[in-house]
C-alpha cells in the first residue's frame, strides 16, 4: 500500500513541479534557477520508480535514498523560490508539505527496508 500510494503521490509531485517551473519560466524569465528544481523535483519519482524495481534489497535502500536527497534539495529550492518571491506563499505552502509527506514516507520505507531505526527526518 505505502509503495503504491508513494509512487501515486511523488507522480502527481512531478508535475506540480513541472507546472509551476513552466509558470516560473514564462512569468519571470527564470530558468537557470527553475532548471534545478525541475531537475530534484521529478527525480524523487524516478528513483522510487527504479528503487521499485531494485535487483536487490541494497539496491532498493540506495535508490529510496537518493529519492530522499532529491527531497532535501527539492525542499531547498522550495525555500528559495518563496524567499526570492518567484513562487506565492500558497505555492510554496502546498509544494513544500506534498514533498515533507514524499520524504516522510521514503523515511519509513528506507526503516523499514534496513531493519532498524533512523535519525528522524
Amino acid at each position: 500500500m505505502k509503495d503504491n500510494l508513494l509512487v501515486s503521490l511523488s507522480r502527481k509531485f512531478a508535475v506540480d513541479i513541472i507546472k509551476i517551473c513552466e509558470k516560473i519560466k514564462n512569468e519571470k524569465h527564470c530558468s537557470v534557477l527553475t532548471n534545478q528544481l525541475l531537475r530534484c523535483g521529478t527525480s524523487i519519482g524516478a528513483n522510487i520508480h527504479e528503487g521499485n524495481y531494485a535487483s536487490s534489497k541494497a539496491d532498493f535502500i540506495n535508490k529510496f535514498q537518493i529519492a530522499m536527497k532529491e527531497c532535501y534539495e527539492t525542499e531547498y529550492w522550495l525555500c528559495i523560490f518563496k524567499d526570492s518571491e518567484l513562487i506565492t506563499e500558497n505555492e510554496f505552502s502546498v509544494l513544500f508539505s506534498n514533498c515533507s509527506k514524499i520524504r516522510k514516507i521514503l523515511t519509513a520505507s528506507i526503516t523499514t527496508a534496513k531493519g532498524n531505526d533512523l535519525p528522524s527526518a
